[in-house]
Formats: C-alpha cells, structure tokens, sequence
C-alpha cells in the first residue's frame, strides 16, 4: 500500500511539475511582452524549484520500500519481484461491513498462541495438584511353590509375589506445595495475558473498522477539493493570459491544487492501507469461514460494533 500511494505521490508531483512549468513559460512570455514583473518570473521559477525538490524524498521512500518489500519476500533488492503495484490497479472489496462477529478474532495467530498457552498452563496445575498424592509402584511376580520334584507341576503350586513400594516421599519440605502454587501463578498469568491479547485483537479490529467509517468521507472530500482546485486553476490561468488577475492569484490557485491533488493520493493510499489493517486485524482467510456470513453484518453472536462517531459523547461527571 505505502508503494502504490507514494507511486501516486510521485506521479502526481510531476504532473504539478508539467503544469508549473508551463505556467513559468507563459509568465515569461508575458514578461517579455511588458505584461509580467521580473518578480513574477522569479517566483514561478522559485515555486517551480520547491517543487522540483519534493519529488527525491519521495523517490527514496519509494526505494527503501520496494527494498524492504524484496527483504520480506526473501530476494535482494536487486531483483523483480513484479511489485508495480500503483493505486489504479489496487481495488477494494466489494463489501466490507462496519460490524462483525466477535469470533473473528479467535483465527489470530497471537491469540491462538495465547490460547494454547493458557490450555498448557491449566494442565500444568493440574499435574501439580496430582503430585501431591502419595504415589505407589505395585510389582507382581509369578512364582512356584513345591516341596519336592514330585509336587512341582502339581495344580496349586503356583503363587504370587506382590509388593508395593513407595514413589516418592510424603515429607518433601513443602516442595510439592510450592511447585502447585507457582503453577497456579502461572496459569493466573496465562490467563491475565490471554485476556490482554484478546483485548487487544478487539481494540485492533475496531480501530480498523472505525478508520474504514471515516476514511470513505474522507476521501469523498479530498476528491470534491481536488476538482474544485482543478477548476479554479484552470479559471486562473485563462485569466491570467487575458491580463484579467494578477500572477499572484494564478500562485495561490497552484498551491491550492497541488495540495488538493497530493490530499486526494494520500488519501487513497490511506484507505487501502486501512483496508489491509482490517484483514491483518482478523487475522487473515476470514472470508473462507463457512460459520460466519458476511451479509450478517455481526449477527447473531457476539458483535464488534461501533455506534456512529456523531454519537459518541464525553462521559458525565462523576460517571
């Protein structure tokens, strides 16, 4: 996702870069027919340089990404790995609800982790628990019995020999307890972690349904401001030929769409980003459970739900 926005970031630099420079042309002209100041050339060529100089920092993010895209593939960096990824060909699901089932959370890795852990802990206590019991070994041996050879293969002359034997000792200094009462610490800690993580798992996938919520909005803005931006630049380059507004208008409608147009990138990238986080969040192949349906929106079951953000109001006092 950070490759495909700053792609775009960059793309859009340069198309900033093209309209600047044809602007400082058309400044220039008008500078030679007596229609410009030398200042106005000065600060085209000045507001031409500043952009000029966004565009490597965004070039050497774009390197240090696709570097470590190849590292977490296993490749050096000077492979391809076919990662053009860019946000034209980026799509997002077709339907993402703003609800789901709580269940999700359990295909985590970490709290499947935390989960055996805590089933490890708990039958730990439980051999703990078992130890304390005096344990006896019972050993049966077959044996003969007979007064003479005449009598040996005699019925009855067959007998057992039992003995019991002690396994361990019944005074250990209170090792036994202690073993019990650090397995039973420990289980506590299983479960105080197990807790933790799945608390966190919840926090995850709301904080990415809530991103989701707002990022459509977001983005519907950023497209409105970019095309109104658009507008009034190409409104102030024709007047500005025409004599109609000063150079400093035409400046102003520049940096306008050149913050609108880098908004409008930085705003798609955050969505698809938004979007991964929410997959990363329930841990990945949801989609393939066959006892939790998408068009359920959350029911029945339990719910990661969250009430609209217009909605959510400071507690009162002394609550």
């Amino acid at each position: 996702m950070n490759l495909a926005s700053l792609r775009g970031q960059i793309a859009a630099t340069e198309d900033i870069i093209r309209s600047q420079t044809d602007s400082l042309r058309v400044v220039q002209t008008q500078f030679d027919l007596g229609g410009a100041s030398r200042s106005d050339v000065l600060q085209q060529q000045a507001t031409l340089a500043a952009t000029q100089a966004q565009l490597p920092p965004l070039q050497k993010q774009l390197a240090q990404q696709r570097n470590q895209l190849m590292t977490l593939l296993g490749k050096p960096p000077t492979e391809d790995a076919g990662q053009g990824f860019r946000l034209s060909t980026l799509h997002l699901p077709e339907q993402l609800p703003l609800s789901l089932p709580s269940q999700l959370v359990e295909q985590r890795p970490d709290v499947r982790s935390a989960e055996a852990q805590l089933h490890v802990a708990s039958a730990n206590v439980g051999v703990a628990e078992g130890a304390q019991f005096p344990q006896f070994q019972i050993t049966g041996l077959w044996g003969v019995a007979s007064a003479g050879l005449s009598t040996f293969f005699m019925p009855g002359s067959g007998v057992w020999n039992i003995g019991i034997t002690l396994a361990q000792t019944l005074i250990d200094g209170g090792q036994l307890e202690h073993k019990k009462l650090a397995a039973a610490a420990a289980y506590d800690k299983a479960a105080a972690q197990y807790r933790s993580t799945v608390l966190s798992a919840f926090q995850d996938v709301a904080n990415a349904l809530r991103a989701l919520q707002s990022d459509a909005d977001a983005l519907k803005a950023t497209v409105l401001a970019e095309q109104t931006a658009q507008a009034s630049l190409n409104l102030a380059q024709q007047q500005y030929q025409l004599g109609a507004v000063n150079y400093l208008t035409l400046l102003n409608s520049q940096q306008q769409y050149q913050n609108a147009l880098v908004n409008r990138v930085k705003a798609q990238g955050q969505r698809y980003a938004d979007t991964a986080a929410l997959f990363q969040a329930l841990g990945g192949g949801w989609w393939n459970r066959n006892d939790v349906r998408l068009e359920s929106k959350g029911k029945p079951g339990g719910i990661v739900n969250l009430p609209p953000v217009q909605d959510i109001k400071p507690p009162r006092a002394g609550h």
